[in-house]
């Protein structure tokens, strides 16, 4: 591994066979955060959406990405390497697109890394409190920054197994709720799977749900960033996308499911809305006892903790790959000569997320009802823009050569996943007020803001173009498998 890590510091590549599926799977359902999308973002779901539905919208909204997947996988057989939705829109779209793609990214995953923070911050601070520890939600923020940050100038296969230990705690705190309910019975309305009926699935409010339940999704694309750190991805990467993607989509089904259950179908909608933040808690301590509502909170933290430690290393190899392609500084690109990490980049990342944070609490802004729903409807924005323009390379760039495959691949998957996101994206921005929790002019400007940022990429690299042709004409070329 020493001598691994040596060549790839000297030849500017990440560390090659570092990480495995299973620390990739870790990752991505990290970054989806189990407990805290379950415990934080269903909720609102039972409440204002399609009530005993929401368990249907998982499935659909599992089944969205997986149709998009399909291109994107097979498409990334072909075009690999840190840059992901950087890399597959250059390759299918041009470089301006690229470039514009990379500044949505950057925007999307920093927004995202942000909100966390700002949640971790405030649930440590609610949690310590009563034991006389009452510090500012912004100190905790910080210091649990400076722990991803050493974490993430390690090896990456360090953090991937942090995070599988923390997804491990979370998912079984879920399984232990979910499989009492069941042996209960159920609930007043007894065990029925009425929750996945069309009926009920596609009933009034399926619109809201969606805007909660495909943000839930948001890191299972990070795959195709660690290609370069793993042995054969053009296996490992497809697997390890396909099988995160099951995993989210029936582990939030089951979920939601049974925690309908233990309400009832009927009178779901009615107890979410009533007890909203306290919903699972209320369930977890008639079931379980007032110990797994205390477990719950606590690994609500490690779950936090989690997903930004993954958001971390995504931005890292983002910021990686900018420098590496000269787009930002060429420092950025350089790798860690023992660890084979992207040291530089996540220096950078670190400190201009600390700014951020800074700024918000200089401002008294609180973090619980403006930062994370703020930070959070900025992301999935963000991340739908950029995920609908993939879909438009792939099918781009297997125009000039198909490289063999048929057309589910390289025409008809994509185009329907386009559509898909096309139409979550409408949502949202059409219940924007219902996510971020407001509606004012700063909330409703976000679309304006992803596509403003996106179009200074573009515009970005077309005075790269002008300025210095032999850059510009090596965009892309790093990642070219």
């Amino acid at each position: 591994m020493t001598v691994t890590n040596s060549a790839s510091a000297s030849t500017g590549r990440l560390a090659r066979n570092s990480v495995g599926m299973a620390h990739i799977v870790f990752f991505v359902v990290a970054a989806a955060a189990p407990l805290t999308a379950v415990v934080g973002a269903t909720p609102p779901a039972f409440a204002f959406g399609n009530g005993a539905g929401v368990p249907g919208a998982f499935v659909l909204a599992g089944l969205l990405y997986l149709i998009f997947s399909v291109g994107f996988t097979t498409m990334g057989r072909h075009v690999g390497g840190a840059g992901a939705f950087y890399t597959y829109i250059t390759q299918g779209i041009g470089k301006p697109a690229g470039v514009g793609g990379a500044f949505i990214a950057l925007l999307t995953y920093s927004s995202v890394q942000i909100a966390i923070y700002a949640l971790l911050g405030f649930s440590t601070q609610s949690m310590m409190a009563p034991f006389g520890i009452d510090l500012p939600w912004y100190v905790w923020a910080l210091g649990f920054l400076a722990l991803v940050h050493l974490a993430g100038q390690r090896n990456i296969a360090f953090s991937g197994t942090i995070l599988g230990l923390c997804m491990v705690a979370e998912i079984v705190i879920l399984l232990v709720l979910n499989i009492a309910i069941l042996i209960a019975g159920g609930g007043p309305e007894g065990i029925n799977f009425s929750s996945f009926e069309p009926s009920t699935v596609f009933s009034a409010g399926l619109g809201v749900t969606l805007v909660f339940v495909v943000g839930s999704f948001i890191g299972f694309e990070a795959t195709a960033i660690f290609a370069e750190e793993v042995d054969r991805p053009e296996i490992t990467i497809p697997r390890a996308t396909y099988i995160s993607i099951v995993l989210i989509a029936v582990f939030y089904a089951f979920s939601t499911w049974t925690i309908g259950l233990h309400f009832g179908p009927s009178k779901v909608q009615e107890a979410a809305t009533a007890l909203l933040g306290a919903f699972y808690f209320d369930a977890a301590t008639n079931v379980l006892g007032a110990w797994s509502a205390t477990t719950m909170n606590v690994l609500l933290v490690t779950s936090l903790f989690a997903c930004v430690l993954s958001f971390h290393n995504t931005l890292n190899r983002y910021f990686f790959a900018l420098g590496r392609e000269g787009l930002a500084a060429r420092a950025l690109g350089k790798v860690h000569a023992l660890h084979g990490s992207p040291y530089v980049a996540g220096i950078l990342q670190s400190i201009s997320a600390a700014t951020v944070i800074v700024v918000f609490a200089i401002a008294g802004q609180d973090p619980f009802t403006v930062v994370f729903p703020y930070m959070s409807a900025l992301t999935v924005i963000g991340i739908l823009t950029v995920q609908a323009v993939v879909c438009i390379a792939v099918i781009l760039y297997f125009r000039k050569n198909s490289h063999g495959h048929g057309l589910w691949q390289t025409l008809i998957a994509p185009a329907l996943a386009f559509v898909g996101l096309v139409g979550a994206l409408g949502l949202v921005i059409s219940n924007l007020e219902l996510l971020a929790g407001a509606s004012n002019i700063v909330v409703d400007s976000f679309p304006l803001i992803v596509a403003l940022v996106g179009l200074g990429g573009l515009v970005f690299a077309m005075r790269i173009k002008g300025s210095d042709p032999v850059r510009y004409a090596a965009l892309g070329k790093v990642f070219e498998a």
